[in-house]
């Protein structure tokens, strides 16, 4: 049984559609009803899947949300923290509410999905949990100093409930992308998409496909004796 946050497009569809494919029951949630298409494209290909409305920024809505794939469902195995905004703008400039949007969105979202999340697994001592990071949380980069800040935060955040929970078989991990062909990448003009590509060793920018399939290993069984860790998966843009 998986939850999967931000699934209705881009990185968290395909995550959903690959956890899916590898038989997992998904809740694909996203705010209002946008990950009904996802779900619904799931369900007449023959898989297991429902929608959930949800709202990370509200602490309400995650509670209501967690209880309701437990009743639903009797237990929570996978949980995607992958809902995620920008608000791009030098430090110099930029907003107080951008700043508080994107901490929100991006890594007190994590806390409160996780925090829910963890009574459950901790009952049937056994669960995954996978952040979505950035390697401009690792990098770091310019005009980027709030989104860098939050994706760095759930490194520290993923280590330090890895060590809090390892004891009851609860694996904590992070998968950073790096630049990835997604609905933000395509907004970008051709020629600094090019030049992006250039600086990346394998000349390519990363499709959904590589974060899910890095998500599903960690989800795996296979992954069982990995926690605390960050899987970079960019092409080498970060080393």
């Amino acid at each position: 049984m998986a939850l999967v946050t931000g699934a209705s497009r881009g990185i968290g569809r395909a995550i959903a559609r690959a956890l899916a494919e590898r038989r997992a029951t998904v809740v694909g949630a996203a705010r209002e009803d946008h990950a009904r298409d996802v779900v619904d494209e799931l369900v007449a290909a023959g898989y297991r899947a429902e929608a959930a409305s949800l709202d990370v920024t509200d602490a309400a809505s995650v509670t209501n949300t967690v209880a309701s794939v437990l009743d639903r469902f009797g237990r929570l195995d996978i949980l995607v923290n992958n809902a995620g905004i920008t608000r791009d703008q030098l430090a110099l400039r930029m907003k107080r509410d951008d700043w508080d949007a994107v901490i929100a969105t991006n890594l007190t979202a994590a806390f409160a999905l996780t925090q829910a999340v963890l009574k459950p697994m901790i009952r049937q001592r056994s669960g995954r949990i996978i952040c979505i990071g950035s390697v401009v949380g690792q990098g770091g980069n310019a005009g980027q100093a709030n989104y860098a800040a939050s994706k760095a935060g759930l490194i520290g955040f993923a280590k330090s409930v890895a060590q809090e929970v390892a004891s009851r078989n609860i694996t904590v991990n992070v998968v950073a992308p790096g630049l990835i062909e997604t609905d933000m990448t395509r907004a970008i003009t051709d020629d600094a998409r090019a030049e992006w590509a250039e600086r990346i060793p394998l000349k390519r920018l990363g499709t959904p496909d590589d974060i899910a399939a890095a998500v599903c290993f960690l989800a795996s069984d296979e992954a069982a004796y990995i926690t605390g860790q960050v899987l970079a998966v960019n092409g080498g843009m970060y080393m």
